[in-house]
């Protein structure tokens, strides 16, 4: 086996081919665009650059063929807050093979240790969490948008090679056909008709005050339960906007506010993974047109909630019932829509977790985030989990 560092477009088109060919036999797998993995690398569309590093390597068998690809990243605002230094690594794909594996974890920990860095978290991403994060080992079926995704050997991959789960995830599914509980809904009710209340949903002409609102909700949410918390910058988010507008809803998206302070945000989107799954990571004329064509003929009945975030002083005050329930008359305009995923929760965030079990909700999918220190005698702390 040979493994390279990508240095140039031509392995930067490897790497992407390498799970094209990992999963060309799996009926499930939803090939991501070639363009979003390639800008995840690419100083000049990631904001992480500016405080982070990131290298990808290659690997080949004896014949030439690729076998095998991963990415090491560091992120220097949070890298040193861990009591050892700690990156990451992603993107890892593998044929079912333990050396092969090994081979890839090996080089990542060699560079990251070349860093001063002295633990890998993995499988994560260069980026926010709410992207490519966690390894799935438990519900393989439609993988949603941005979501991770993986063949079911992964697990022993990672796990012989001495990983460790630092946390555990769980992705929720809710069948929107359904009536909502009556319960629910009269607490919904109550939240909405208080006075000082008000939910309002994103517009494109308000959509510069709507971002700088929604920083500061997502700012002050999760950094009172979110380890070593990097704040969200308004124009990450105003980018981030314009890059998907052309398959956000508007109403997918909402901000709570009492008295005319933001207090609460809630972030959905269609699951495109369903129009993208006709498309093998290429948006070239014809699959544009391809996509256009599917997207109007309401092909997507799936909607993946991606985050819900109260600041700590408004919580357990049904907000996030209200947000449900908006949600829900939403979707009474669009019948298309038949199941909602919620991606993902962490096991350090159970009070998010009983909110939605408590709508309905059901846990279909699990994921573990891993940890590897790379001082075997020392000692190993799973990320905490509140009372």
């Amino acid at each position: 086996m040979n493994i390279t560092k990508v240095t140039d477009k031509k392995e930067q088109k490897e790497f992407t081919k390498t799970a094209k060919i990992i999963y060309k036999n799996d009926p499930v797998w939803v090939c991501p665009m070639d363009k979003q993995i390639d800008a995840v690398f690419d100083p000049k569309q990631n904001v992480y650059y500016g405080h982070g590093t990131a290298e990808r390597w290659l690997l080949k068998d004896k014949s030439g063929n690729l076998i095998g690809r991963i990415a090491a990243f560091i992120d220097f605002k949070t890298s040193k807050v861990e009591d050892q230094p700690t990156g990451g690594i992603g993107f890892f794909e593998c044929i079912n093979n333990q050396e092969a594996a090994n081979l890839l974890f090996d080089t990542a920990k060699a560079w990251l240790t070349s860093q001063n860095i002295q633990a890998m978290d993995g499988p994560i991403n260069f980026g926010e969490r709410d992207s490519y994060w966690g390894l799935l080992v438990d519900g393989f079926t439609h993988p949603s948008y941005e979501i991770a995704y993986n063949h079911k050997y992964y697990q022993e991959l990672f796990e012989t090679y001495g990983f460790k789960t630092y946390f555990k995830q769980e992705g929720f599914h809710l069948d929107v056909t359904k009536k909502m509980d009556e319960r629910f809904l009269r607490i919904a009710e109550r939240v909405t008709k208080q006075g000082g209340y008000e939910f309002k949903h994103l517009t494109w002409k308000d959509k510069d005050r709507f971002a700088e609102d929604f920083a500061e909700v997502f700012n002050v949410a999760w950094d009172s339960f979110i380890e070593n918390f990097e704040p969200m910058k308004v124009e990450y988010i105003k980018k981030v906007l314009k890059k998907a507008k052309i398959i956000i809803e508007e109403e997918f998206i909402w901000i709570a506010y009492k008295e005319g302070k933001p207090i609460a945000i809630y972030l959905m989107y269609p699951d495109v993974n369903m129009v993208l799954k006709h498309l093998n990571g290429n948006m070239h004329i014809f699959n544009m047109l391809k996509f256009i064509y599917l997207k109007k003929r309401k092909t997507i009945s799936r909607a993946r909630g991606v985050l819900m975030g109260v600041i700590p002083e408004f919580q357990n005050r049904g907000i996030e019932s209200a947000f449900i329930m908006k949600i829900a008359e939403v979707i009474d305009r669009k019948p298309q829509y038949k199941e909602i995923e919620f991606s993902w929760v962490g096991d350090f965030n159970p009070k998010m977790r009983k909110i939605f079990i408590s709508v309905g909700c059901v846990s279909v999918k699990h994921y573990i985030t891993y940890r590897y220190l790379f001082d075997r005698n020392a000692e190993f702390k799973r990320y905490p989990i509140p009372d």
